[in-house]
C-alpha cells in the first residue's frame, strides 16, 4: 500500500528527548506523498527544555509538513466530522497522555484529534515514550492495546538497568506500522528490542 494522498494527522506530546527520532519519520511520511497534518499539545508548544524551545519545534514541523499546527482543542475537533483523517499518529506519546487517552480524558488538541479519528472508525497509531509503561501505567497501556482501531509502533525497554519500567517505540518502524494499521493489522512483533542495528 502506498501512503500517497493519505491524510495523516501527526500528534506530538511532551517527550522532548524523543523528537530527534520522530522528525525524520515525519519527513519520510511527507516524502511518500502523504499529507501530514501536525497537532501539538500545549506542553509541546509552550515548554522550553534542554532539547530546545517549543516554538522552534513547532516551526520545524510546520516547515516539514507545509501545514500550520493544530494547537487548540477547538481547531482539532473538525478532524472528526468535517475534515477526517485516514490515520492519526501520536509519536511520541508520553505516559501522561497515554493514561488520559486510555481513560477517555480529552484535554489536549492531540487527544481530541485521536478521539475524532476513532469516532470515524479510522486507525490511531501510537508511539509510546514513557518511564512507567511497566509500572502504574501498565494497565493503561494494556487497555489501549486491546482497543479497536488503536495500533502501536513496536516498542521495548530503552534502559532495562537504570529505568526498568521505561519503554519507548522504535520510531523507525512508523511507516510500516501505519500501512499495517490502514489494513486493520497490528504490526508484529509489537514487543521488540528497543534498538536494532545499533540505532
Amino acid at each position: 500500500m502506498s501512503l500517497k494522498g493519505k491524510r495523516i494527522g501527526f500528534g506530538l506530546t511532551g517527550s522532548h528527548c524523543t523528537y530527534d527520532e520522530v522528525y525524520p519519520e515525519i519527513e519520510n511520511l511527507v516524502n511518500t506523498g502523504a499529507e501530514v497534518i501536525p497537532v501539538v499539545t500545549f506542553t509541546v508548544k509552550n515548554t522550553e527544555t534542554r532539547f530546545g524551545k517549543g516554538e522552534d519545534w513547532v516551526e520545524r514541523i510546520e516547515d516539514l509538513t507545509g501545514n500550520k499546527v493544530i494547537d487548540s482543542i477547538v481547531k482539532a475537533e473538525p478532524l472528526g466530522p468535517k475534515i477526517p483523517l485516514d490515520c492519526m499518529v501520536i509519536a511520541p506519546l508520553t505516559g501522561n497522555s497515554l493514561s488520559k487517552f486510555a481513560n477517555a480524558l480529552t484535554d489536549s488538541p492531540v487527544l481530541m484529534a485521536a478521539k475524532a479519528t476513532l469516532r470515524n472508525q479510522k486507525p490511531v497509531v501510537l508511539g509510546i515514550s514513557t518511564n512507567d509503561a511497566l509500572g502504574l501505567n501498565g494497565v493503561n497501556l494494556m487497555r489501549l492495546m486491546s482497543t479497536k482501531n488503536i495500533y502501536f509502533i513496536p516498542f521495548g525497554q530503552d534502559d532495562p538497568v537504570k529505568k526498568p519500567n521505561s519503554m519507548v517505540a522504535r520510531m523507525s518502524m512508523l511507516e510500516e506500522t501505519i500501512i499495517a494499521a490502514l489494513n486493520g493489522k497490528q504490526l508484529q512483533p509489537v514487543i521488540v528490542e528497543r534498538f536494532r542495528d545499533g540505532h
